[in-house]
């Protein structure tokens, strides 16, 4: 299973900005997929997941009413809109699948992306 994480960037804070990640050799409908990122210094964390089915969302507090996790099954894509972006935001930002139902723990993660960058500047 691969993973190809893209949409990063420099932008500033109050914009929008969408990821993507690509999977590819794997069942995509088996996979929750999940987003996750580092910021400099700091460990990596959650950021948001959706179920293998779509139905299922779930998004860390820091991140909560301003982004939109998506799949579409059609391209074997995951989506992370983000908008309202603040200078926190700032992190390399990883795409990520497993096979449990819908995990916020990296653990449960098999699979990884190589990241993207977002930096938001004032």
């Amino acid at each position: 299973v691969q993973l190809q994480a893209s949409g990063g960037g420099l932008v500033q804070a109050g914009s929008s900005l969408r990821l993507s990640c690509a999977v590819s050799g794997g069942d995509f409908s088996s996979f929750a997929m999940g987003w996750f990122r580092q910021a400099p210094g700091k460990e990596r964390v959650f950021v948001a997941v959706i179920s293998g089915s779509g139905r299922k969302t779930s998004y860390s507090d820091s991140v909560k009413g301003r982004s939109t996790i998506s799949r579409d099954s059609s391209t074997n894509t995951v989506y992370l809109q983000m908008s309202s972006l603040k200078l926190e935001d700032t992190a390399v930002y990883y795409c990520a699948a497993s096979r449990r139902m819908w995990p916020t723990s990296q653990l449960a993660y098999a699979y990884w992306g190589q990241g993207t960058q977002v930096t938001v500047s004032s």
